[in-house]
């Protein structure tokens, strides 16, 4: 076994009694960046990984063949992956035992007990297993550690609501940041750059040549990404999409990629409510999953090679309607679009607890949604998690890797009617992890950060405390759409109806309009936000790929058609 004394490197496990050799040569190509760590059995890997957490180094990965010496590989597994949760765990298998101990072990690959399951390579150059690898690593690096490489330095006192969205909105967006102290060097550094009298945060972003005192995370935003005022009021798009989740992406890849000059505008960052998720375990094409925020990533560098333009943290205020030939008009702070056509894509928010108490503690330690950067300040503490959709499922899982115990609060007696199965079995599946059904928060407190939380037994009406570091609040859907005009139909709940789902006094020669078209000509209403909407990724990715041949349609019978 190898397993140096000290290395400031983060660590790869490799436990394998017939191949660690192999192995370890196979992973040498990482060994610049990684210490790479040799075990013939999991009980000496188990020892190597716990002299690595005693000198508080860090693990990115365990490898471990599909038969171990001295134990199952999922117990195996397992057991590392209690020492350490937030490192991914990769199972391999030799080329002739492949075929037999796949169908034993892909249960455990279903309940997240291990990442992946991979063909031990045979020779050189195997880069099938590498990009499983590489993936893996990202994910890990993308998720734990602080990055060595910043992109973005934020200075702070504290980690304040302001400092924690800054950090949580950057993560969304896929840009590396780091947060430090004003009595660092970096801190003194940035704080002498500032031009007046500093307060905080301080945030330098790529340029180094501004710093800025944001009082909100748009200024941050506007600084990265501009405003919409900076398109030629003059000008007049094809289609201006209101929203940057996977219905608005969709709708941006394929509408720019069919030649219509296409504008996309989104009020937080560019993945809306499915970029928090950590992991997506069911979208097509991904065996290994994705996260959220990464899936936003390339559909947004996709969109942008076709010549998309992106507008960040600039929610719309009003649209206005255009006359026969003339404009819609959508409007926001910075700026309004004028286009030929629009596509709301807003999806939906978080519903609000309703309780004083705990939204005045929101960003410390109280969070709506996932709050990927929050997920880190976790670490050894309670947490809860109200909500029994997906969404919840997937922080739960993701904070696991964190806290010391995450509790999942639902109403409903169990998650059976509300949430995926697959997400059902890796949470039963995961020792930290506890569902409380029939339950409910009613109270909640603490000095400068949350520290207990009361609930409520819905059978019972009997209240306990609890202690809580965390509590991530993931309550089912609000339509964030309070912008649009009257015009624009929507039912009870404030969902946009489209199609059949138009009242019939709005259909034309008795026929509805199309499945993805308003009320109003030229507008159009595509993923969580549309009224009957499946409420899934790739249904909204889907009828964001389909709203463009309406898209067209429309501008041809407007006379504004562009060829494709």
């Amino acid at each position: 076994m190898s397993d140096a004394t000290q290395d400031d490197r983060p660590a790869i496990v490799i436990v394998s009694g017939e191949h660690s050799e192999h192995l370890a040569d196979e992973f040498g190509r990482y060994a610049r960046d990684y210490e790479i760590v040799t075990a013939v059995s999991a009980d000496e890997a188990m020892a190597a990984t716990m002299r690595i957490v005693r000198r508080s180094g860090a693990i990115a990965m365990f490898v471990a063949e599909s038969r171990l010496p001295d134990m199952p590989v999922l117990v195996g597994i397992s057991m590392l992956r209690s020492a350490v949760p937030t490192a991914r765990r990769l199972v391999v298998a030799e080329w002739s035992n492949f075929l037999a101990d796949g169908p034993a072990l892909r249960p455990g690959l279903a309940k997240g007990t291990f990442d992946a399951f991979l063909l031990m390579p045979r020779g050189q150059r195997d880069e099938e297993f590498h990009t499983a690898v590489c993936e893996l690593l990202s994910e890990w690096g993308a998720t734990v550690p602080v990055p060595l490489v910043d992109s973005v330095q934020i200075v702070s006192d504290h980690s304040g609501g302001l400092t924690l969205a800054i950090r949580d909105y950057l993560d969304r967006v896929g840009a590396p940041n780091r947060l430090y102290p004003p009595d660092s060097d970096l801190g003194r550094e940035v704080v002498a750059a500032y031009a007046g009298e500093p307060t905080f945060p301080l945030v330098r972003a790529f340029s180094r040549e501004e710093v800025l005192a944001p009082t909100t995370v748009r200024e941050v935003a506007a600084s990265i990404y501009g405003k919409p005022a900076d398109i030629d009021l003059e000008t007049v798009v094809d289609v201006v999409i209101v929203g940057g989740g996977p219905a608005g992406l969709a709708t941006a890849v394929y509408g720019a990629s069919e030649g219509l000059s296409t504008v996309l505008i989104e009020a937080e960052a560019i993945g809306g409510q499915a970029g928090t998720s950590s992991m997506i375990r069911n979208y097509l094409g991904f065996p290994r999953g994705i996260s959220g925020g990464k899936l936003a990533q390339r559909a947004r560098s996709q969109a942008l090679r076709f010549g998309t333009r992106f507008f960040t943290g600039w929610p719309v205020t009003a649209m206005q309607v255009g006359g026969p030939g003339e404009p819609h008009v959508v409007c926001t702070d910075g700026g309004n679009v004028r286009a030929r056509s629009v596509v709301i894509a807003t999806g939906v928010d978080y519903r609000r607890i309703g309780i004083a108490a705990i939204d005045a503690m929101v960003g410390r330690g109280v969070n709506y949604g996932a709050a990927m950067t929050a997920a880190r300040e976790m670490e050894d503490q309670p947490v809860f998690v109200v909500g029994g959709g997906n969404s919840a499922g997937q922080a739960a899982v993701h904070l696991a890797r964190f806290a010391s115990s995450v509790t999942i609060l639902i109403r409903r007696a169990d998650l059976s009617s509300t949430m995926s199965q697959y997400l059902i079995g890796e949470i039963e599946h995961n020792p930290r992890i506890t569902v409380r059904g029939n339950a409910t928060v009613v109270a909640g407190g603490g000095e400068d950060q949350l520290e207990w939380l009361e609930i409520e037994d819905l059978l019972t009406g009997e209240r306990t405390r609890s202690a809580a570091r965390g509590l991530f609040l993931l309550l089912g859907a609000e339509p964030r759409c309070e912008w649009l005009t009257a015009q624009v139909a929507r039912d009870e709940r404030g969902f946009v109806r489209t199609g059949r789902e138009v009242p019939m006094e709005s259909w034309i020669d008795n026929c509805p309009p199309e499945a993805l078209a308003t009320t109003v000509p030229g507008i159009f209403a595509v993923g969580d936000i549309r009224s009957g909407s499946m409420k899934r990724v790739a249904s909204a990715a889907g009828e964001g790929a389909s709203v463009v041949p309406l898209i067209h349609a429309h501008l041809a019978v407007a006379g504004d058609q562009v060829a494709p």
